[in-house]
């Protein structure tokens, strides 16, 4: 498993392309929810989040030197289907 690195003093933004590898061209993103795993005090923690009719977006800003967390993003398409992608984040002071 890879990581992402991410400075505990910087905001990053990331992304999941939905339509890449599970939307098919007659369906879209109707919603998108983010969470951060684990949640403790001065971990990493969601900002903002957006999303267009096929990519989530999330803003991460905090996060623990020597911890690692779980950006989880879940979603709704205008069909009704639900999943859910991760991406990990390593956070180190840089």
């Amino acid at each position: 498993m890879s990581f992402l690195l991410k400075d505990p003093l910087a905001t990053v933004d990331y992304a999941v392309d939905w339509r890449a590898d599970y939307l098919d061209e007659t369906d879209n993103l109707a919603g998108s929810q983010w969470a951060v795993e684990p949640s403790e005090p001065g971990g990493a923690v969601v900002i903002s989040d957006r999303y267009t009719l096929s990519e989530a977006q999330v803003t991460v800003g905090g996060g623990i030197a020597g911890h690692r967390y779980r950006l989880v993003n879940t979603i709704r398409t205008a069909s009704g289907r639900e999943d859910t992608r991760s991406i990990v984040v390593r956070v180190e002071a840089r």
